[in-house]
């Protein structure tokens, strides 16, 4: 078990620190993994930013998770191990499941989760035995010809530490070229003392993923302007198909 010294350093560090071996976990950075820890119900974290974009390029950016390791803070690799069927209204492939590998001072970890898009309005990935909030009409081009319901999943939760985890992006076409982005982080510890101790930087966790977002987006259609007034059918990741 680790002390409380050691525990508050890593998570003031917001790193996911664990054994190397494949954990099941939410397809985004997890700054508890270090902490051996606790809650008995679902915490929420939130943050919102309203950019002044139109909706179509910023949820293909967020929906890209191939290039997470391109700008994510300690995000070595982003691999998609599935991708859903084409979309009834876009005809796209999503990520369905994927593979990321964090790391920092030498100590890397490598996670699954499954992941579901819902074009132009949400990314969600859950991890362990956490269940999908989003409908199954909605996400029907994910479920589609593979049994996405053991894909990803561990008995027993997050390897005794997390019990639920999710993380959920929601994107609103707000009028007149502004979009408003929203993540919500929901986690569960196994033990209180530890969702104790992560109460001091876990407020800003949220935050700091939206912000990464937000540089990222503003960064490529900076360069690339012609994704601007993109569909989503012209899209593919964070750049126009070729």
């Amino acid at each position: 078990m680790a002390t409380p010294k050691t525990a508050r350093r890593l998570l003031n560090a917001s790193l996911y620190l664990s054994q190397p071996t494949i954990q099941r976990r939410t397809f985004l950075p997890n700054p508890f993994a270090a902490a051996t820890g606790a809650s008995s119900t679902p915490q929420i974290l939130t943050a919102h930013r309203v950019l002044g974009y139109p909706s179509a390029p910023i949820y293909s950016i967020i929906a890209d998770v191939p290039s997470y390791a391109t700008f994510l803070p300690y995000c070595q690799r982003s691999d998609i191990t599935h991708w859903s069927a084409p979309d009834k209204i876009y005809g796209r492939r999503w990520p369905s499941e994927g593979k990321l590998t964090s790391g920092f001072g030498g100590i890397t970890e490598s996670f699954i989760s499954r992941v579901y898009c819902v074009p132009g309005e949400y990314v969600e990935s859950v991890g362990g035995d956490t269940e999908t909030s989003l409908s199954r009409d909605d996400i029907a081009h994910h479920l589609e010809g593979s049994d996405t319901s053991s894909r990803g999943r561990r008995n027993g939760g997050d390897n005794g530490l997390l019990r639920h985890l999710r993380s959920k992006w929601t994107i609103k076409d707000l009028g007149r070229d502004k979009t408003g982005v929203s993540l919500a982080l929901e986690f569960a510890f196994t033990n209180p003392f530890y969702a104790a101790l992560s109460g001091g930087v876990a407020p800003k966790v949220a935050d700091v993923m939206i912000k990464a977002f937000e540089q990222r987006v503003v960064a490529l259609l900076k360069e690339n302007p012609e994704m601007i007034k993109a569909s989503l059918a012209e899209l593919d990741g964070s750049r126009l198909k070729k």
